[in-house]
């Protein structure tokens, strides 16, 4: 029989922030504004699907089958993450009583990569930094086994960061331009009530 002898962490003695703290703490902090940014995003998409559903028009027929699916679509856009929300906001612009914008597949494009690099940022494991600050985080997309292969230091955080905002106001422009008044804001337009 071998004989093994076990071993435990001792906690008392890992670095201060560990496992955090091969980074610069302005590291985290971009990492920290960009995931909230993302966050931030996620739930502009989620007004944006309510002032949609709540303005299109149904015919006299529809509006009892479209209040019935309406508070769980709701619900959803409470729940979901960047992924779903981004494929229900497409499809309520598209299935809306105008025409999308002209540069909305574009728009839906950008989204999407954009919600690769969110759930790298929110999943990926962080290795230690090179000399320059920038670490390839360790992370593999589920749909094709690719793994993410682009270093991340403070600059990439704060273009994404802003990247994100900037996304978040696109889809504000999707009700704007339709007249309407963005849903929590005091901004111009028909007030959605």
């Amino acid at each position: 029989m071998i004989s093994t002898r076990g071993s435990i962490v001792d906690v008392h003695n890992l670095p201060d922030k560990y496992p955090t703290h091969r980074h610069e703490a302005e590291f985290w902090e971009w990492l920290g504004r960009t995931v909230a940014t993302f966050g931030y995003l996620e739930h502009v998409l989620a007004r944006a699907i309510f002032a949609l559903s709540a303005t299109r028009e149904y015919t006299e027929e529809g509006v009892q089958e479209a209040l019935k699916k309406w508070l769980p679509k709701l619900e959803r856009s409470l729940a979901d993450t960047l992924d779903p929300l981004i494929r229900a906001y497409e499809q309520e612009v598209k299935s809306y009583q105008s025409q999308p914008p002209e540069d909305f597949d574009d728009l839906i494009r950008d989204l999407k990569k954009a919600a690769e690099i969110r759930n790298v940022l929110c999943h990926g494991f962080w290795n230690a930094p090179n000399a320059q600050g920038a670490t390839v985080p360790l992370f593999m997309r589920a749909k094709d086994k690719q793994l993410f292969d682009t270093e991340v230091d403070v600059k990439f955080l704060q273009q994404m960061q802003r990247a994100a905002a900037e996304l978040a106001m696109d889809v504000v422009n999707t009700i704007t331009k339709k007249g309407l008044q963005f849903p929590g804001s005091s901004g111009p337009g028909k007030t959605i009530a």
